[in-house]
């Protein structure tokens, strides 16, 4: 007995089973696999036009969420990266943080950070400046911001 294969719903469906997707990044799939598809079958359709009032029938049934996928992402990383690392990844999924997403990731930035360098660095202050400067190296590539860094480097309250 072979399987049929999924159609374009159900291979939505089943990659959005798996896990959150942005709209952009899901229509890159669909588009990756119809035109695919239609280089295998020498179909001469418009991939898009079958894509996107897919997207809005996900959207419109609650499958799909930029807004969902967003707060997962951001509930994922903020543990472990800064505002620039976090940001960034957002833009590459074709989506960016609503402003109270972002204030309230750039209130935490700091505890965030302070938290990231005790795990790697057990709190302790830098010996010299190669020790210093490793550390922060360390949190810039997670994305923490220079002022942050900076504060964290020369031991600053947490208050302030």
């Amino acid at each position: 007995m072979t399987r049929q294969p999924l159609s374009l719903k159900g291979r939505a469906l089943a990659w959005l089973a798996q896990r959150e997707h942005s709209r952009s990044e899901l229509r890159t799939k669909l588009l990756r696999h119809l035109r695919s598809q239609a280089a295998e079958d020498d179909e001469a359709a418009d991939p898009a036009a079958i894509v996107d009032p897919l997207l809005d029938w996900l959207e419109q049934h609650r499958y799909l969420s930029d807004a969902r996928f967003i707060e997962g992402r951001v509930n994922v990383r903020a543990a472990r990266y800064g505002n620039l690392r976090i940001r960034q990844e957002l833009s590459r999924y074709g989506v960016a943080l609503t402003s109270a997403a972002e204030q309230q990731l750039r209130d935490s930035e700091l505890a965030r950070a302070r938290e990231v360098w005790r795990r790697k660095f057990g709190g302790e202050a830098a010996a010299d400046a190669a020790a210093r400067a490793k550390q922060m190296r360390f949190l810039a590539a997670r994305g923490f911001s220079a002022e942050v860094i900076r504060k964290i480097i020369r031991g600053a309250d947490d208050d302030s």
